[in-house]
Protein backbone atom coordinates (compact mmCIF):
# COMPACT_ATOMS: atom_id res chain seq x y z
CA UNK A 1 0.00 0.00 0.00
CA UNK A 2 1.21 3.30 -0.84
CA UNK A 3 2.47 5.49 1.88
CA UNK A 4 0.90 8.81 2.97
CA UNK A 5 2.25 12.02 2.24
CA UNK A 6 4.15 12.75 5.85
CA UNK A 7 2.77 16.33 6.10
CA UNK A 8 -0.67 15.14 5.50
CA UNK A 9 0.10 12.74 8.32
CA UNK A 10 0.89 15.06 10.96
CA UNK A 11 -1.59 17.67 9.41
CA UNK A 12 0.78 20.41 8.86
CA UNK A 13 1.76 23.12 5.68
CA UNK A 14 5.05 21.94 3.78
CA UNK A 15 6.60 24.84 5.23
CA UNK A 16 5.67 24.23 9.15
CA UNK A 17 8.88 24.95 11.15
CA UNK A 18 10.08 22.13 14.16
CA UNK A 19 7.79 23.64 16.86
CA UNK A 20 4.81 23.09 14.85
CA UNK A 21 6.30 19.56 13.80
CA UNK A 22 7.09 18.73 17.01
CA UNK A 23 3.48 20.03 18.29
CA UNK A 24 1.63 17.63 15.54
CA UNK A 25 3.52 14.58 16.49
CA UNK A 26 3.17 14.93 19.91
CA UNK A 27 -0.94 14.78 19.73
CA UNK A 28 -1.18 12.14 17.70
CA UNK A 29 0.86 10.16 19.72
CA UNK A 30 -0.95 10.96 22.98
CA UNK A 31 -4.17 10.12 21.09
CA UNK A 32 -2.99 6.74 19.09
CA UNK A 33 -0.21 4.95 21.28
CA UNK A 34 -1.10 1.48 21.97
CA UNK A 35 -0.41 1.85 25.66
CA UNK A 36 -3.57 3.71 25.69
CA UNK A 37 -5.81 1.41 23.22
CA UNK A 38 -4.56 -1.80 23.03
CA UNK A 39 -7.31 -3.41 21.55
CA UNK A 40 -7.46 -0.98 18.48
CA UNK A 41 -4.76 -2.47 15.82
CA UNK A 42 -5.74 0.95 14.09
CA UNK A 43 -4.88 3.14 16.25
CA UNK A 44 -0.91 1.24 16.17
CA UNK A 45 -0.99 1.54 12.72
CA UNK A 46 -1.87 5.55 13.13
CA UNK A 47 0.76 5.57 15.89
CA UNK A 48 3.47 4.29 13.54
CA UNK A 49 2.69 6.03 11.09
CA UNK A 50 2.95 9.38 12.62
CA UNK A 51 6.04 8.34 14.52
CA UNK A 52 8.00 7.61 10.65
CA UNK A 53 6.39 11.22 9.51
CA UNK A 54 8.06 12.67 12.34
CA UNK A 55 11.40 10.72 12.34
CA UNK A 56 12.00 12.21 8.94
CA UNK A 57 10.46 15.71 9.11
CA UNK A 58 12.17 16.42 12.52
CA UNK A 59 15.68 15.52 10.57
CA UNK A 60 16.97 18.32 8.42
CA UNK A 61 19.00 16.15 6.25
CA UNK A 62 16.09 13.25 6.63
CA UNK A 63 13.60 16.30 5.63
CA UNK A 64 15.44 17.78 2.36
CA UNK A 65 15.65 14.61 0.88
CA UNK A 66 12.01 13.57 1.30
CA UNK A 67 11.10 17.24 0.00
CA UNK A 68 13.44 16.20 -3.32
CA UNK A 69 12.51 12.53 -3.88
CA UNK A 70 9.75 11.41 -1.85
CA UNK A 71 9.36 8.68 0.31
CA UNK A 72 12.32 7.33 -1.93
CA UNK A 73 14.77 9.96 -0.65
CA UNK A 74 14.47 8.39 2.72
CA UNK A 75 12.84 4.94 2.07
CA UNK A 76 17.01 3.48 2.02
CA UNK A 77 17.48 5.49 5.86
CA UNK A 78 14.44 3.45 7.52
CA UNK A 79 15.38 0.22 6.79
CA UNK A 80 17.99 0.46 9.40
CA UNK A 81 17.40 -1.72 12.79
CA UNK A 82 14.06 -0.83 14.91
CA UNK A 83 12.61 1.20 10.97
CA UNK A 84 10.16 3.57 11.67
CA UNK A 85 7.88 0.84 12.71
CA UNK A 86 9.57 -0.02 15.66
CA UNK A 87 8.27 1.52 19.05
CA UNK A 88 11.52 0.14 21.30
CA UNK A 89 12.60 3.40 21.07
CA UNK A 90 9.97 5.58 22.20
CA UNK A 91 10.66 6.55 25.58
CA UNK A 92 13.59 8.23 24.45
CA UNK A 93 12.10 10.16 21.37
CA UNK A 94 8.96 11.22 23.94
CA UNK A 95 11.24 12.53 26.08
CA UNK A 96 12.80 14.57 23.26
CA UNK A 97 9.30 15.76 22.17
CA UNK A 98 8.34 16.92 25.92
CA UNK A 99 11.57 17.33 27.24
CA UNK A 100 11.06 21.60 26.78
CA UNK A 101 8.34 21.10 29.33
CA UNK A 102 9.89 18.72 31.70
CA UNK A 103 12.65 20.13 32.34
CA UNK A 104 15.41 19.36 29.39
CA UNK A 105 15.78 16.60 26.22
CA UNK A 106 18.45 14.04 26.01
CA UNK A 107 21.25 16.86 26.58
CA UNK A 108 22.25 17.53 30.47
CA UNK A 109 22.23 21.14 31.75
CA UNK A 110 25.17 22.56 32.91
CA UNK A 111 26.61 22.88 36.50
CA UNK A 112 28.34 26.15 35.98
CA UNK A 113 26.12 28.84 37.27
CA UNK A 114 26.56 32.42 36.97
CA UNK A 115 26.65 34.92 40.63
CA UNK A 116 23.76 36.71 41.51
CA UNK A 117 23.43 40.54 40.77
CA UNK A 118 23.33 42.76 43.68
CA UNK A 119 22.05 46.00 44.00
CA UNK A 120 22.90 48.83 46.31
CA UNK A 121 21.32 51.67 46.96
CA UNK A 122 23.97 54.96 47.21
CA UNK A 123 22.48 58.31 48.92
CA UNK A 124 24.38 61.37 48.18
CA UNK A 125 23.95 65.25 49.18
CA UNK A 126 23.04 67.94 45.95
CA UNK A 127 26.86 68.90 45.68
CA UNK A 128 27.94 65.62 45.59
CA UNK A 129 25.58 64.44 42.83
CA UNK A 130 26.58 67.71 40.95
CA UNK A 131 30.08 67.53 41.15
CA UNK A 132 31.22 63.89 41.18
CA UNK A 133 32.88 62.28 44.22
CA UNK A 134 34.60 58.73 44.77
CA UNK A 135 32.74 57.01 48.01
CA UNK A 136 33.47 53.63 49.50
CA UNK A 137 30.34 51.35 50.17
CA UNK A 138 30.44 48.32 51.95
CA UNK A 139 28.42 45.39 50.53
CA UNK A 140 27.99 41.58 51.63
CA UNK A 141 28.16 39.68 49.53
CA UNK A 142 28.85 35.99 48.63
CA UNK A 143 32.49 35.95 48.06
CA UNK A 144 34.60 32.36 46.62
CA UNK A 145 35.76 30.61 49.55
CA UNK A 146 39.68 30.99 50.23
CA UNK A 147 39.88 27.89 52.11
CA UNK A 148 38.74 25.51 49.09
CA UNK A 149 39.04 28.23 45.91
CA UNK A 150 35.65 27.65 45.64
CA UNK A 151 35.29 23.92 45.34
CA UNK A 152 33.78 23.37 48.16
CA UNK A 153 36.13 19.92 49.13
CA UNK A 154 38.25 19.85 52.33
CA UNK A 155 41.68 21.06 51.52
CA UNK A 156 43.82 17.60 49.76
CA UNK A 157 40.48 16.25 48.72
CA UNK A 158 38.03 16.89 45.63
CA UNK A 159 34.67 16.38 44.37
CA UNK A 160 33.86 13.24 43.08
CA UNK A 161 31.84 11.99 39.86
CA UNK A 162 28.55 11.51 40.69
CA UNK A 163 27.43 7.46 40.56
CA UNK A 164 24.08 8.45 40.20
CA UNK A 165 23.85 10.18 37.22
CA UNK A 166 27.17 9.65 36.00
CA UNK A 167 28.12 13.44 35.96
CA UNK A 168 25.20 14.37 33.82
CA UNK A 169 23.27 15.80 36.75
CA UNK A 170 19.88 14.94 35.86
CA UNK A 171 18.34 11.13 35.57
CA UNK A 172 15.74 10.00 33.06
CA UNK A 173 12.58 8.80 35.29
CA UNK A 174 9.71 6.53 33.18
CA UNK A 175 6.02 7.40 33.72
CA UNK A 176 4.16 5.40 31.75
CA UNK A 177 4.64 5.62 28.34
CA UNK A 178 6.63 8.57 28.35
CA UNK A 179 10.02 9.65 30.01
CA UNK A 180 10.86 12.78 31.83
CA UNK A 181 14.05 14.58 32.39
CA UNK A 182 14.67 15.69 35.95
CA UNK A 183 17.82 17.07 38.16
CA UNK A 184 19.89 14.29 40.07
CA UNK A 185 18.16 13.83 43.87
CA UNK A 186 21.92 12.74 44.61
CA UNK A 187 23.98 15.33 43.18
CA UNK A 188 20.98 18.06 43.19
CA UNK A 189 22.19 18.87 39.26
CA UNK A 190 25.59 19.65 40.13
CA UNK A 191 26.88 15.96 38.39
CA UNK A 192 29.77 16.04 41.49
CA UNK A 193 29.44 14.57 44.86
CA UNK A 194 31.43 16.52 47.42
CA UNK A 195 32.73 13.12 50.32
CA UNK A 196 35.03 15.66 52.72
CA UNK A 197 33.29 18.80 52.68
CA UNK A 198 35.31 22.38 53.33
CA UNK A 199 34.69 22.94 57.08
CA UNK A 200 34.86 26.93 56.30
CA UNK A 201 31.95 26.80 53.91
CA UNK A 202 30.65 23.98 54.35
CA UNK A 203 30.43 22.25 50.51
CA UNK A 204 29.11 25.06 49.14
CA UNK A 205 32.19 26.89 47.28
CA UNK A 206 31.10 30.70 48.73
CA UNK A 207 30.92 32.35 51.87
CA UNK A 208 29.46 35.54 53.25
CA UNK A 209 31.53 38.42 53.50
CA UNK A 210 31.38 42.26 53.57
CA UNK A 211 33.87 44.10 51.04
CA UNK A 212 34.76 47.90 50.50
CA UNK A 213 34.04 49.13 47.02
CA UNK A 214 35.23 52.18 45.65
CA UNK A 215 32.54 53.85 43.47
CA UNK A 216 33.35 56.31 40.97
CA UNK A 217 30.57 58.56 40.69
CA UNK A 218 30.13 61.02 37.48
CA UNK A 219 29.53 64.50 37.94
CA UNK A 220 25.57 65.20 37.08
CA UNK A 221 24.08 62.05 38.55
CA UNK A 222 20.48 62.30 39.81
CA UNK A 223 18.42 59.83 41.63
CA UNK A 224 17.28 56.72 39.20
CA UNK A 225 20.56 56.60 37.92
CA UNK A 226 22.51 53.55 38.23
CA UNK A 227 26.32 52.72 38.04
CA UNK A 228 27.23 49.59 37.21
CA UNK A 229 30.30 47.38 39.02
CA UNK A 230 31.27 44.70 36.09
CA UNK A 231 31.98 41.19 38.49
CA UNK A 232 31.14 42.49 42.03
CA UNK A 233 28.00 40.75 42.62
CA UNK A 234 27.78 37.47 43.90
CA UNK A 235 30.31 34.68 43.26
CA UNK A 236 29.32 32.36 40.86
CA UNK A 237 29.32 28.23 41.54
CA UNK A 238 31.44 25.35 40.15
CA UNK A 239 33.48 28.19 38.49
CA UNK A 240 30.86 30.09 36.88
CA UNK A 241 31.53 34.08 36.72
CA UNK A 242 30.37 36.58 39.30
CA UNK A 243 27.19 38.83 38.96
CA UNK A 244 27.26 42.55 38.43
CA UNK A 245 27.08 45.47 41.60
CA UNK A 246 24.55 47.77 40.48
CA UNK A 247 24.36 51.03 42.57
CA UNK A 248 21.45 53.02 42.52
CA UNK A 249 21.44 56.51 43.12
CA UNK A 250 19.41 58.57 45.38
CA UNK A 251 19.80 62.15 45.78
CA UNK A 252 18.76 63.96 49.59
CA UNK A 253 16.36 66.91 49.67
CA UNK A 254 18.34 69.86 49.81
CA UNK A 255 17.84 72.90 52.36
CA UNK A 256 18.04 75.54 49.71
CA UNK A 257 17.40 73.87 45.87
CA UNK A 258 15.25 71.79 44.42
CA UNK A 259 16.50 70.13 41.08
CA UNK A 260 14.73 69.30 37.55
CA UNK A 261 16.46 67.30 35.55
CA UNK A 262 19.43 70.26 34.30
CA UNK A 263 17.55 73.38 36.14
CA UNK A 264 17.86 73.95 40.14
CA UNK A 265 14.97 76.14 41.66
CA UNK A 266 14.50 78.30 44.81
CA UNK A 267 12.85 80.59 47.01
CA UNK A 268 14.41 84.19 47.38
CA UNK A 269 12.56 86.34 50.05
CA UNK A 270 12.83 90.07 49.33
CA UNK A 271 11.63 93.06 51.56
CA UNK A 272 8.40 95.26 50.74
CA UNK A 273 10.80 98.02 50.05
CA UNK A 274 13.02 96.34 47.66
CA UNK A 275 10.04 94.85 45.86
CA UNK A 276 8.71 98.50 45.44
CA UNK A 277 11.78 100.88 44.74
CA UNK A 278 13.90 97.73 43.51
CA UNK A 279 17.42 96.60 44.22
CA UNK A 280 20.03 94.21 44.70
CA UNK A 281 20.11 90.97 46.45
CA UNK A 282 22.17 88.20 47.23
CA UNK A 283 21.27 84.76 46.02
CA UNK A 284 23.71 81.11 46.42
CA UNK A 285 24.03 78.94 43.57
CA UNK A 286 26.52 76.12 43.76
CA UNK A 287 29.23 77.79 43.09
CA UNK A 288 29.01 80.72 45.19
CA UNK A 289 26.75 83.72 45.43
CA UNK A 290 25.76 86.29 42.90
CA UNK A 291 23.63 89.33 42.72
CA UNK A 292 20.18 89.68 41.53
CA UNK A 293 18.56 92.70 40.11
CA UNK A 294 14.93 92.81 41.42
CA UNK A 295 13.71 95.85 39.22
CA UNK A 296 10.89 98.36 40.98
CA UNK A 297 7.30 97.40 41.39
CA UNK A 298 8.18 93.60 41.43
CA UNK A 299 5.19 91.49 42.52
CA UNK A 300 5.80 88.27 44.82
CA UNK A 301 5.73 85.23 42.80
CA UNK A 302 7.80 87.01 39.88
CA UNK A 303 10.57 84.00 38.85
CA UNK A 304 13.97 85.47 37.52
CA UNK A 305 15.72 82.72 35.55
CA UNK A 306 20.05 82.93 35.96
CA UNK A 307 21.33 81.29 32.74
CA UNK A 308 24.26 78.59 33.08
CA UNK A 309 23.58 78.23 37.33
CA UNK A 310 21.81 74.99 37.41
CA UNK A 311 23.44 71.36 36.91
CA UNK A 312 25.26 69.68 34.04
CA UNK A 313 23.51 66.39 33.72
CA UNK A 314 25.75 63.22 33.20
CA UNK A 315 24.64 62.25 29.81
CA UNK A 316 24.49 66.36 28.44
CA UNK A 317 27.22 68.63 27.81
CA UNK A 318 25.06 71.80 28.20
CA UNK A 319 24.14 73.13 32.05
CA UNK A 320 20.92 73.93 33.29
CA UNK A 321 19.71 77.15 34.73
CA UNK A 322 18.68 78.61 37.93
CA UNK A 323 14.82 79.74 38.87
CA UNK A 324 14.74 82.11 41.72
CA UNK A 325 11.07 82.70 42.69
CA UNK A 326 11.29 86.10 44.93
CA UNK A 327 8.83 85.87 47.67
CA UNK A 328 7.88 89.72 49.34
CA UNK A 329 8.19 89.13 53.18
CA UNK A 330 5.27 90.57 55.51
CA UNK A 331 7.19 92.21 58.77
CA UNK A 332 6.52 90.87 62.30
CA UNK A 333 6.42 91.93 65.37
CA UNK A 334 6.17 95.55 64.29
CA UNK A 335 7.01 98.78 67.11
CA UNK A 336 4.54 101.28 67.59
CA UNK A 337 6.40 103.63 65.75
CA UNK A 338 6.41 101.50 62.74
CA UNK A 339 2.83 100.67 62.66
CA UNK A 340 1.90 104.36 62.69
CA UNK A 341 3.61 104.59 60.10
CA UNK A 342 2.60 101.58 58.34
CA UNK A 343 -0.99 102.71 58.57
CA UNK A 344 -0.22 106.12 57.25
CA UNK A 345 1.54 104.82 54.42
CA UNK A 346 -1.35 102.72 53.63
CA UNK A 347 -4.11 105.40 54.16
CA UNK A 348 -1.70 107.39 51.53
CA UNK A 349 -2.39 104.59 48.89
CA UNK A 350 -6.25 103.99 49.67
CA UNK A 351 -6.67 108.13 49.32
CA UNK A 352 -6.16 107.90 45.48
CA UNK A 353 -8.16 104.61 44.99
CA UNK A 354 -6.59 101.64 43.42
CA UNK A 355 -3.97 103.09 41.00
CA UNK A 356 -1.46 102.03 43.18
CA UNK A 357 -2.80 98.60 43.70
CA UNK A 358 -3.24 96.81 40.19
CA UNK A 359 -3.79 93.22 41.28
CA UNK A 360 -6.21 94.56 44.15
CA UNK A 361 -8.20 96.60 41.15
CA UNK A 362 -8.17 93.61 39.21
CA UNK A 363 -9.29 91.45 41.47
CA UNK A 364 -12.20 93.33 42.51
CA UNK A 365 -13.52 93.89 39.00
CA UNK A 366 -13.34 89.86 38.44
CA UNK A 367 -15.21 89.39 42.10
CA UNK A 368 -17.72 92.34 40.84
CA UNK A 369 -18.53 90.48 37.41
CA UNK A 370 -19.09 87.22 39.15
CA UNK A 371 -21.54 88.29 41.26
CA UNK A 372 -23.26 90.45 38.49
CA UNK A 373 -23.53 87.13 36.67
CA UNK A 374 -24.95 84.79 39.18
CA UNK A 375 -27.33 87.70 40.09
CA UNK A 376 -29.20 87.36 36.42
Amino acid sequence: MAKRDYYEVLGVDRSAGEPDIKKAYRRLAMKHHPDRSPDSEKADVKFKEAKEAYEVLSDAQKRAAYDQFGHAGVDAAAGGAGGFGSTDNFSDMFGDVFGDIFGGGRRGRSNVFRGADLRYSLTLDLEQAVSGETINISVPTQVACTTCDGSGAKSGTSATTCSTCNGVGQVRMQQGFFSVQQACPACRGTGSVIEDPCPDCHGQGRSRKTKTLAVNVPAGVDTGDRIRLSGEGEAGQNGGPPGDLYVEIQARPHPIFERSDADLSCEVPISFATAALGGTVKVPTLKGEVNLTIPKETQSGKVFRLRGKGVKPVRSSSTGDLYCRVDVETPVKLTSKQKELLQAFNESLTSKGDQHRPRTQTWTDSVKRFFDKISL
